[in-house]
Parts: structure tokens; C-alpha cells; sequence
């Protein structure tokens, strides 16, 4: 499963001002990206320019950016993988949740229980539940940090902010 990238910077940015350790991270500006270069070393992807970065929505980039393009990896070596995109999920939870238990030959009568699942917040009792990180300000996506997370973005061969963020073999209800 995936998401859009600005989704996930800002959710993580967000998240980062609840969480000691996140928040260091981001404090650490391009740092952070430091802790992301294994998953980036299967991928023969130089992260090394990063690593002083002066932008401090490079983490969350890299958390959405490299599993898409671990999961690129995956299907140009041949492995049969699909994708699932979060915002289709939510946008249509029936619908997609009818796809994916039909990927998975599961009976597809159980999709109106799962869709339930979507009634509650799964973080609920964490720090990191909706109603607590949910009043904290976004961060700022100027034009000149677009391009550079963008620059990222390409490195790595995923979808740049501001196309269609849907990558190839992503299950649909359409």
C-alpha cells in the first residue's frame, strides 16, 4: 500500500511534533535521510547528497517515496506485486476492498465487514491519534521546495508532486 507523497510529508511532519525522536530528526534537517539509505541501497540510489540537505520535509519525502520505489524494483525484476493506493482505498473502501479481497481470492462477501474497519480511528489511543496530531499547521510546500523534493522524487523513479501519483500495477475499482 501506498500513499500520495504530500499526504505523507504532511502527515509526518505533524506527526514529528509528538514524537521526541521524529522531531529530533526533523530538527536534524536533511540528517534524517540518513536513517532511510538502507532502504535505499537495493535500489543503487545515492542518497549522499541528501544527507545535508537543507530542507527538513526530506524524511518525510523518503518515507513515501522509497517503499514506491522498492515496490517499482520488485515488478521490474519480474515479482508478480500489486499495489494498493491509500486514497482509493478511503476515497471508495467498498469498492476497493471488494478488488482486493477478489486479488487475493478471498470471498468478497467480506467486504461490507471490512469496510467497518474504516469507522475508527486505529490510532486512537496513541499519541499519534487524529484528534492530537490533527490541530497541528502543515508545513509550508513552497515552489522551491517542490522542486527539490521533486529532485528526490526522480532519483528515485516515483511519481513527482503535482502527476497523478498512481503507480503502474496499483489494483483499482475502475
Amino acid at each position: 500500500m501506498y500513499r500520495d507523497v504530500v499526504a505523507v510529508i504532511k502527515s509526518f511532519y505533524r506527526m514529528s511534533m509528538l514524537s521526541p525522536a521524529l522531531r529530533l530528526m526533523y530538527l536534524g534537517r536533511g540528517n534524517a535521510a540518513y536513517f532511510l539509505k538502507m532502504l535505499a541501497e537495493p535500489l543503487d540510489v545515492d542518497l549522499s547528497n541528501l544527507m545535508c540537505s537543507d530542507n527538513s520535509l526530506t524524511f518525510g519525502v523518503l518515507n513515501a517515496a522509497l517503499p514506491i520505489a522498492n515496490y517499482l524494483d520488485l515488478r521490474r525484476r519480474g515479482f508478480d506485486v500489486s499495489a494498493l493506493r491509500y486514497e482509493d482505498l478511503v476515497a471508495r473502501p467498498l469498492d476497493m476492498c471488494r478488488v482486493v479481497l477478489e486479488f487475493c481470492h478471498l470471498p468478497v462477501s467480506l467486504a461490507e465487514l471490512a469496510v467497518k474497519a474504516f469507522d475508527v480511528d486505529s490510532q486512537a489511543n496513541s499519541t499519534l491519534a487524529k484528534s492530537a496530531i490533527g490541530h497541528f499547521k502543515e508545513p509550508q510546500l513552497t515552489p522551491q521546495i517542490k522542486t527539490k523534493l521533486n529532485e528526490i522524487l526522480k532519483q528515485l523513479g516515483v511519481p513527482l508532486i503535482g502527476e497523478p501519483g498512481i503507480v503502474e500495477g496499483t489494483l483499482s475499482c475502475c
